[in-house]
Formats: C-alpha cells, structure tokens, sequence
C-alpha cells in the first residue's frame, strides 16, 4: 500500500483501480430490483446535471445508475464545488421516479439517501458514520468531525435526481479543506470502492422501497427515527443561516415529520428550518462547524 501521503500519478495509482463496471453491474441489476441500468464514465463535469439533462429529455428509467471516475464539476448544495483526484472516491447519481408517493413528501429523499449511504458504508468500511442536517456526511478523525461526504438531490424531468459524493482514498494533502476527511483517514477496514458502492446501493435500495411502501410516511417506514439516531445535529447548539440573510441560533432538538429541524430558540420558541446552513457551536472542540 502506498503511504497516506505518497506523490502519486494522475491515472496510475495502484492503490486507486478502476471500477470494474462488468462487476458492478452483475451485482447490483436484477430483474425484480430498483437498480435498471449502470454505467461508469472516465470523467464528467457532474453526474447530477448527466442524469438531470437526460430526464429532461424524457424516458430516463427509475434506477438508472451514474458513476464517474472523476468528477471535474461536481457540485454540492448552493452550487458549491466538489472536486477530488480520479478514482479518491465515489462520485454518482441515480434517479428515482417515486409515484404514488404524494410530492409533498419527496423532501425526505436526500435525508433517505444519507441514513441509507450511512448504514451501507458503516457496514461495508467498517467506520463509525455521523449525519449532519440535511445532507453532510461525517466522519471522526483524531477526536474532531470531519465532512467526507455529502448529498445533492434536485427535481428532473418526473422524478429526483440524487448524487452522492464520497471522499474514500484522500490523503491528508489531498483535502479541499481543513473540515474535510475521507474514510481512509478514518481508519476504514476497506477502501475497495466497488465494495463500498454496492452496499450503499443495496442500502439505497432498501430504505427507498421501505419509504415508497409506506407511501413516503417517514414515521411508519421507520426513516425519521434511524435519521435522527444517527444525526449528531441534534442535542447541539446550532446557527441556522436562512435564505435571506437571517440566523437564527437554538438547540436542535428534533427532526419533524417533513424532514425539518427543529430549534429552540431563546425566546421559548420552536422554529422548524427546512432549508439553510447549519453551523454547529456547541462542542466545537470535537465537532465540525
């Protein structure tokens, strides 16, 4: 294995191989299962806009699956960028077309996403892993939480298009940012990446039929309580930056039954916050912010 922090090549790390998408696709498309079509592209601006231009265009399949190597403009909510060296992690999209499932309740997706990409990589990287509301994924490195990945979700065509971003094999030089991690750092049992991909579909894949069963009700499909088992958001003191240019500032201390969080405030006041910046402020010292 090469060093954490070893100079590598751009296409020719042995500790970064290709996807074997043969491989992949034998283990995870079925005749009676979500997952319809896989493909693994060398490298993309971002797999969101791929799959979102295509079910604009109509008759993108629920399920279909896309994976890149390297994203080159991949983005994060408020349009931030994601980058990261080829084959360092797992970057894709899939798209979903929850019929049946009132509008109203399609919020709760990329909270679905994050507990089902939480308990597949859990499994499978062996890696204690942590939510932060609405969509980061976190890990813990040396005592201090650290981003490794995050989730987009955005309507297309008749359905959600939903990405996942996953810093695997990044290197200590290699972070965007001081608050980021990868699993590698955080000590993961396994870095394989088709591994880690095919448990966070098949968990994907699990919690969606679950929610769609229950007609998208995050109580009876059991979603909002495994999200807020596994939020560290909650039971901390929070700044919620609003769109607007407001703040508010409160305990956090309940995912509601749309997906919001919830805050209590100073005043005596709960505020439900269902989109916004989250800063976490109390445990700064073990947390990320």
């Amino acid at each position: 294995m090469t060093p954490p922090d070893a100079p590598h090549n751009r296409w020719s790390d042995l500790d970064r191989p290709p996807l074997n998408v043969a491989a992949l696709r034998r283990g995870l498309l079925r005749p009676d299962g979500l997952w319809t079509s896989l493909d693994v592209v060398e490298a993309t601006g971002s797999t969101n806009s791929d799959l979102a231009a295509r079910a604009a265009g109509g008759g993108l399949a629920e399920g279909t699956v896309l994976v890149a190597e390297e994203q080159t403009a991949g983005r994060g909510r408020l349009d931030r960028s994601w980058t990261a060296p080829p084959r360092s992690g797992i970057f894709l999209s899939v798209y979903l077309t929850p019929g049946g499932v009132p509008v109203e309740r399609w919020g709760w997706l990329p909270l679905l996403t994050g507990v089902a990409a939480a308990t597949g990589l859990a499994q499978s990287a062996g890696v204690d892993m942590a939510l932060k509301w609405p969509n980061d994924l976190l890990v813990t490195i040396a005592g201090t939480e650290r981003k490794t990945g995050g989730i987009l979700a955005e309507r297309a065509g008749e359905g959600v298009v939903i990405g996942i971003g996953l810093n695997v094999s990044l290197r200590a030089a290699e972070l965007p940012a001081p608050h980021a991690g990868s699993l590698a750092l955080a000590g993961a049992v396994s870095t394989d990446r088709e591994t880690l991909l095919r448990a966070v579909l098949r968990s994907l894949e699990q919690w969606y039929g679950q929610w769609r069963d229950a007609n998208g009700d995050a109580a009876e499909s059991g979603l909002q309580a495994a999200y807020a088992a596994g939020c560290a958001t909650l039971d901390r003191t929070v700044r919620a930056e609003l769109p607007g240019d407001r703040s508010v500032v409160g305990e956090a201390v309940a995912i509601d039954g749309d997906g919001r969080l919830v805050l209590a405030t100073g005043d005596g006041l709960q505020e439900p916050v269902s989109a916004g910046d989250i800063v976490h402020l109390r445990g700064e010292e073990g947390g990320l912010t």
